[in-house]
């Protein structure tokens, strides 16, 4: 289990779970397979702040015809310009970190119960794992990383080479979660296997709660 700082148990009935893993890990059949509230893209797809400050940066074309960002279009520039990383980070961070403990705050308010999967590609040098119940990686081998992401993003086995070099690895997250899937290629095997680590994840967090909570 990771020794990393997690939210205090409130028993406020929302869990919160954060999803980290590589580029073409299957973080999206895992969220899929969850079937629960995700924060992530769409702060970047449907936050104002946050598309007008990537389309300032971008232009009106990083965002395609049925309003998602082109994660693929931001990727060759980032990834091969740090400073347009970093500007990026500065543009985004603070307004998806921002965006994301609202929406977390607002539905406890509400009064809303259930699980709530946090997909942040930087989670971890955000520092967003603070805020959830329990982090769950997912890793692959490298080979099926680079095959999804070219079948995917049409990138070549170079590109896909070159984003996953500055990422983490994936013992790196594996350390870092509380629970970790691997991934060899089946998504009914990998959806299956994820439902019941969420199942596991919230088990072990009702046992740590404290006495009297819920």
């Amino acid at each position: 289990m990771s020794t990393r700082v997690r939210r205090p148990d409130a028993g406020d009935g929302v869990f919160i779970l954060g999803l980290i893993g590589r580029s073409g890990s299957g973080k999206s059949t895992v969220a899929r397979a969850l079937e629960a509230d995700q924060l992530g893209h769409q702060i970047t797809d449907g936050d104002p702040e946050v598309r007008a400050a990537l389309t300032a940066e971008y232009g009106d074309r990083i965002y395609r015809a049925d309003g998602t960002l082109d994660r693929a279009r931001v990727a060759a520039r980032v990834f091969s310009d740090l400073a347009a990383r970093e500007r990026l980070n500065q543009l985004v961070h603070p307004r998806i970190v921002t965006r994301i403990r609202d929406t977390i705050l607002g539905l406890i308010r509400d009064g809303w119960q259930g699980v709530v999967v946090v997909d942040a590609a930087l989670m971890l040098d955000w520092h967003l794992e603070r805020a959830c119940d329990a982090v769950l990686a997912v890793v692959a081998p490298e080979a099926d990383q680079i095959a999804r992401l070219r079948a995917a993003r049409g990138w070549s086995k170079a590109e896909v080479q070159a984003r996953l070099a500055v990422q983490r690895t994936n013992e790196a997250f594996a350390r870092a979660a509380d629970a970790t899937l691997e991934n060899h290629g089946s998504e009914p095997a990998l959806a299956e296997a994820a439902r019941a680590a969420l199942r596991g994840l919230i088990e072990a967090r009702r046992s740590r709660a404290p006495s009297g909570s819920t």
